[in-house]
């Protein structure tokens, strides 16, 4: 075994290791920011859960790492208030929920020492509040955006240039069964007429090419009519005739995957063809491309949200069963990590398209956490900002029917439902690293 790439796989999830830690401490710092200068009382800053493997105490905050970084919180005084304002959290039990009602208004109780009852969190204006818990999902979107500007600004990224990558030496339909040539299966067009790789295509019977896709939409739509093709070879230009064969090809959708009929199966269309692959080159985007990059990310990440039941019913098929793994389905921070492990040993890319994938993971990597954490459900970020807005509903129609103030909403009636909700993303998290183990996801 070469020690080399197993020591580039190791770097590769350590790299992604530490991008994740750092990126939930700068999620978390987003909380604080603000809530510091709101004048709320934080006593805790903390990355990871589970034990605390290292901490120090600043000023009235305790900074530190706990032992499992998949996430943080910070602890700000009075999260939830007393069951009614003024008054003070109750200890008798009446059932277990209850119970933990009960115990979650009195840890938060616990937070409020002896003249600082005006730095509470609960006592905020709404819109303060609101900022608060929205400032860890806009780091992670300001991390994002900064990562997506790298990759797409920095490095560049892959598109097909209008040189010739590859050329085939035959014609197989595309249902066929084998994918090699044999004696006797007519020469491809391309190889027929002498291009090779290397050779750029300039223009196709007088029209200027200038991408890929339109050499192709001639090259389609010219089945059994010569194409007349200017090209530049070793810096030379020449001209070459190319006469598209017509053949069985599968039909694309609008997002460049094979589409298919009502029944699942794939639709064939006859085309013109040549057998020619375009060779990619790296170009750099420019700034403009970055939002809306971001953009279709944050989409991409809510539609695998709003279909999450469905898409962990697949990974469990996929994990006790022979089903496939959707490469575009959800991943555990093991699945992340093996992908980074792979991408940094894998000795056909250069260094550059390594460092740029990494970073491209890093970027989505906050994108899911933008997204996951602004669900509308505690105790992620979204379920506090929407028990706040629902108390800013409350009090402004109490407000308009001259009705007394209703105070702060209770969310310290939420904690059953908050504990179901993170049992929920534990067995979610379990599943997905087991498949990640015994099933992971091919991209290579």
């Amino acid at each position: 075994m070469q020690v080399e790439p197993v020591l580039l796989y190791i770097l590769g999830v350590v790299i992604m290791v530490i991008g994740l830690v750092l990126s939930i401490a700068l999620h978390e710092l987003g909380h604080f920011v603000p809530a510091k200068l709101f004048g709320v009382k934080v006593g805790q800053f903390m990355v990871g859960f589970g034990r605390t493997i290292f901490s120090r105490t600043r000023g009235e905050t305790e900074y530190g790492f706990k032992a499992i970084p998949l996430g943080g919180y910070i602890s700000m005084a009075g999260m939830y208030p007393p069951a009614k304002e003024g008054g003070r959290a109750r200890t008798a039990s009446t059932g277990f929920f209850q119970t933990l009602v009960q115990d979650a208004r009195s840890a938060s109780a616990e937070t409020i020492t002896a003249g600082d009852e005006h730095r509470t969190f609960y006592r905020l204006p709404i819109f303060k509040r609101i900022i608060i818990m929205l400032g860890g999902p806009f780091m992670n979107l300001l991390i994002a955006i900064v990562l997506y500007a790298v990759v797409l600004c920095g490095f560049g990224i892959n598109q097909l240039s209008t040189t010739v990558g590859s050329v085939s030496e035959c014609v197989l339909p595309a249902t066929s069964e084998r994918q090699e040539c044999e004696p006797g299966d007519a020469a491809a067009p391309g190889a027929a007429a002498g291009l090779l790789p290397g050779d750029e295509i300039v223009a196709m019977n007088g029209t200027a090419i200038d991408s890929w896709e339109q050499a192709t939409a001639i090259i389609r739509d010219s089945a059994g009519e010569p194409i007349t093709t200017g090209i530049l070879r070793d810096g030379e230009s020449r001209d070459i005739t190319i006469t598209p064969s017509l053949t069985e090809r599968y039909q694309l959708d609008d997002l460049g995957e094979i589409a298919t009929d009502a029944s699942g199966t794939p639709i064939t269309q006859e085309v013109g063809f040549v057998g020619i692959g375009a060779a990619l080159e790296t170009v750099r985007q420019p700034v403009s491309a970055v939002l809306p990059a971001v953009g279709d990310n944050i989409v991409r990440v809510g539609e695998i949200i709003l279909n999450l039941p469905q898409r962990m019913i697949d990974i469990a098929n996929a994990a006790f069963g022979s089903a496939e793994r959707d490469p575009n389905g959800p991943m555990s921070v093991v699945g992340v990590g093996r992908v980074a492990g792979e991408i940094a040993s894998l000795d056909t890319l250069s260094i550059a398209d390594r460092a740029s994938s990494l970073i491209g993971i890093l970027a989505s990597l906050n994108v899911a956490l933008l997204v996951f954490n602004l669900v509308p459900l505690l105790p992620l970020d979204g379920g506090h900002v929407a028990g706040a807005l629902w108390e800013g509903i409350r009090r402004f129609f109490a407000k308009l029917f001259g009705r007394k103030d209703p105070g702060p909403v209770d969310t310290a009636r939420l904690v059953p439902i908050t504990l179901v909700v993170v049992a929920l993303m534990g067995a979610m998290s379990l599943l997905l690293i087991y498949a990640d183990i015994v099933k992971p996801i091919d991209f290579f």
